[in-house]
């Protein structure tokens, strides 16, 4: 005899749980780890605990963390794929055990020395620049006195800030709460964090259900995949306030509150930039599904001109004025080898250097056309399209902004996931992407941002420990795991949106 759809239902949010203890395991696993081989300030007082001390001094406890660290993110990376397994049909109470999967994998990485990045040094650094009456868009951290004490990494040094006003702001606050000690500061920043991850919980499951996509779903691929918990709680990234934001922005215009969505979304802008992309769209969302063009540039005009009018207002204290503007005009040089622009300039410029050409010259051709192709193809999604999908076309203006720039970094991937996820992330191959794509950024991340002394002696290099833990555990979950390893190879007679 078949079991109910209820029946069905209840088992499968009762086995549930036992991805939700082993992500919470594995969360407790990165958090031990992080203390042996994460980012720690030289002037922190942990520096000079005696536990802290053998575990980043000594051979034994350099490895151990290392192992912890790497192994748990890969053991948070399988919960978080068989708790989409166990709640394949996303029945009654499915959002319900996202979310608590979602808070007992994220708060142990609350306490968790900075790991993957440890950009979250640098914004104390804004924050005493703030402080001391110095303008972060001209002024690096090195203008600080005991700069380098506070963790801040050195290629910030002279680097001016690439960050809007409300999160410089923030930060000026944060330092005026613990003086620029580097260990509250860490906690206080991942509050401010944990405030962007509350507010995507809260309105991604809301703006997928006006999509008609199940609101449990999306919140599982844009939430509580281990790169975004990874990346916006344990590295306290300032993209989560920055998403956090977008999301309700869009979730209010969306829903005829277009002047909210507009304030929401310009205070998205003034934590990060890059947000800058969705503004249009904002614009289209207020207009209606049913404006015409006149409508159209009227409320484009309208939303430009408001947000402009913020951005400036935000600015006059201690004169920043638009100084955030460079980070759109001036970006970074450089590119990183597994983004497409980078790795295709590679392969153009070493075609170019065999038959004789400048190699450098047609590489760096090569991608700036595709930067310019982002943009154009942003454009076209701002102006043309079904107008009811009009956050559908805002997070595929957002995924070429993104994919198509020479420099992509691991968090960058979860900045337009949850416009696609919201909109209907297909159980075919797009599902598969990303996996693919999460599980590469993980494992990427768990051997790229060790912290080890060089005057430690180990039989492997930490890095090569690392990424060898970690590809024993992808061939596992590949290859041996009966459970794991439907998940690329099994094909889905379904291909359209779970809802």
């Amino acid at each position: 005899m078949t079991a109910s759809p209820a029946v069905e239902n209840d088992v499968a949010l009762h086995r549930s749980w036992i991805a939700v203890v082993q992500g919470f395991i594995g969360s407790l696993m990165i958090t031990v780890g992080s203390v042996g081989v994460g980012w720690i300030a030289n002037g922190s007082p942990m520096i000079r605990n005696p536990l802290v001390i053998a575990m980043r001094t000594e051979g034994a406890g350099v490895i151990t963390s290392t192992i912890l660290l790497t192994l748990g993110a890969m053991v948070l990376l399988r919960s978080w794929l068989r708790l989409g397994q166990r709640l394949c049909k996303w029945g009654p109470g499915s959002l319900r055990t996202v979310v608590i999967a979602i808070i007992a994998w994220g708060a142990p990485l609350v306490l968790a020395v900075p790991i993957f990045s440890r950009d979250v040094y640098a914004y104390t650094g804004q924050g005493r620049l703030m402080a001391e009456g110095l303008d972060p868009y001209t002024s690096g951290i090195s203008s600080l006195s005991n700069w380098f004490m506070l963790g801040t990494d050195p290629s910030w040094a002279e680097n001016r800030t690439p960050y809007g006003p409300v999160i410089l702001w923030l930060s000026r606050g944060v330092v005026a709460l613990t003086g620029g000690q580097p260990d509250f500061s860490v906690l206080l920043f991942r509050v401010i964090a944990c405030v962007g991850v509350a507010l995507c919980v809260l309105y991604v499951p809301k703006l997928a259900r006006l999509h008609g996509i199940d609101g449990a779903r999306a919140l599982w691929i844009s939430v509580a995949n281990p790169l975004f918990l990874l990346s916006f709680i344990a590295s306290a990234h300032n993209d989560s306030l920055m998403l956090g934001l977008a999301v309700a922005g869009t979730y209010f215009a969306a829903t005829k509150r277009g002047l909210l969505g507009v304030v929401l979304v310009t205070a998205s802008i003034a934590v990060k930039p890059i947000t800058i992309v969705l503004l249009p769209f904002i614009g289209l969302l207020w207009a209606g599904q049913a404006a015409g063009w006149g409508r159209r540039f009227l409320y484009w005009a309208g939303t430009a001109s408001l947000s402009l009018l913020l951005l400036w207002l935000m600015g006059i204290p201690q004169n920043l004025g638009l100084g955030w503007t460079w980070a759109l005009t001036d970006t970074v040089p450089g590119y990183t080898g597994y983004s497409p622009s980078g790795f295709g300039g590679q392969v153009v410029e070493l075609a170019a250097n065999t038959v004789g050409l400048n190699g450098a010259v047609i590489g760096d051709g090569f991608r700036t056309v595709l930067k310019i192709a982002s943009i154009g193809i942003a454009a076209w999604l701002v102006l043309f399209g079904d107008p009811r999908k009009a956050v559908r076309r805002m997070g595929l203006a957002f995924a070429a902004v993104v994919l198509l720039a020479p420099i992509i970094q691991p968090w960058y991937i979860l900045w337009f996931l949850p416009f696609l996820a919201v909109t209907g992330i297909r159980n075919n191959w797009q599902t598969k992407v990303c996996y693919v794509v999460i599980a590469f950024f993980v494992v990427f991340g768990a051997q790229d941002q060790l912290f080890v002394w060089n005057f430690v002696q180990l039989p492997i290099d930490s890095e090569v420990l690392s990424i060898t833990v970690a590809w024993v555990v992808v061939i596992y979950l590949l290859v041996v795991d009966v459970h794991t390893r439907r998940l690329l190879f099994a094909r889905e007679a379904d291909s359209k949106p779970l809802v």
